[in-house]
């Protein structure tokens, strides 16, 4: 998986800095579609910059309904319509997602030409498929506002050819079987058991995405032992009593978080524009003081995870 950053400002815009919005490029090999996740103001235009289309992104997760996460969204769905393509997309985020795209489509006169599916969640799972977990984490603000858990599923180990070539079982149909863990019976009458063919699982990735939150119990949870976390640090820690009472976290607050739950990097973002070039470096080093793994996000970097 890849993350790009599209936004990393609150609240407002600066000159280097768009409204909050990442995309996560899954690169399965089976699958060409994006997830995003928010999208602020500007975020279509931000996606102008770089080689990922519109029409690829296959679902829209939305944090909560705060304007610097959430109004970029009528014009990319029209913009994606516009560009004639059909492929469907499904956007999940609190209640009120639905009246507020729905609203905002028909007073501007505007419409889909493709499937869009609008699915209010709550806490708990909220998709699944054979490659991916998505869960939905209750977190702390004004507005109902959740963090969102991507879980890679676990990937088979590879079948020990050799060993079945060993005990003289022809390459063919059978391994395809005994690849899925299967048992499957020899002409010869003997039994084989796929699982004592193959290696150890590779274990799949883990990321956790937060939305805006002051700290909050669920957040340990939703961050525990992911390989990348990516967490709001709206203000420095001198005003983290500013931040908590406006439904944020601090650099100190959002590093002992990563460091508790055991996470392998934490990726801050969601930057105040109080803060320049030097202010950003200070938010930084403060993560670092607590969680050496801590990176600062800029708009359009690339982060594998």
């Amino acid at each position: 998986m890849e993350l790009l950053f599209l936004g990393t400002s609150a609240g407002v815009p600066t000159r280097t800095r768009n409204m909050t919005s990442i995309l996560l490029n899954l690169q399965q090999p089976t699958l060409s579609a994006s997830w995003l996740f928010d999208c602020g103001e500007g975020t279509q235009h931000q996606l102008l910059k770089t080689s990922y289309h519109p029409g690829k992104l296959d679902k829209i997760f939305i944090t909560h309904l705060h304007g610097d996460h959430l109004f970029g969204l009528p014009g990319l769905l029209c913009s994606r319509s516009m560009q004639g393509n059909p492929q469907p997309l499904t956007i999940y985020g609190p209640k009120g997602v639905r009246e507020f795209v729905e609203v905002a489509l028909r007073l501007s006169g505007s419409w889909t030409d493709y499937p869009l599916t609008i699915e209010e969640i709550s806490a708990g799972e909220v998709f699944r498929n054979q490659h991916y977990i998505v869960t939905a984490w209750p977190l702390n603000h004004p507005v109902e506002c959740y963090g969102y858990r991507i879980e890679e599923q676990d990937k088979p180990g590879a079948l020990n050819a050799a060993a079945l070539a060993a005990a003289g079982v022809p390459a063919g149909p059978l391994y395809q079987k005994l690849k899925q863990g299967l048992t499957v019976e020899l002409d010869d009458g003997r039994t084989l058991n796929g699982s004592d063919y193959l290696a150890a699982a590779t274990p799949g990735k883990k990321l956790a995405i937060f939305g805006d939150t002051a700290p909050c119990p669920a957040a340990l949870e939703l961050a525990r032992g992911v390989d990348v976390m990516v967490h709001e640090t709206t203000l420095e820690h001198a005003m983290a009593e500013k931040a908590n009472s406006r439904g944020h976290s601090s650099t100190v607050q959002t590093a002992e978080l990563a460091k508790q739950a055991g996470v392998g990097r934490l990726i801050v973002t969601h930057v105040s524009s109080r803060y320049d070039e030097a202010g950003c470096a200070q938010l930084l080093e403060e993560c670092r003081r607590h969680f050496a793994a801590t990176e600062l996000a800029a708009d359009l970097a690339t982060i594998a995870v």
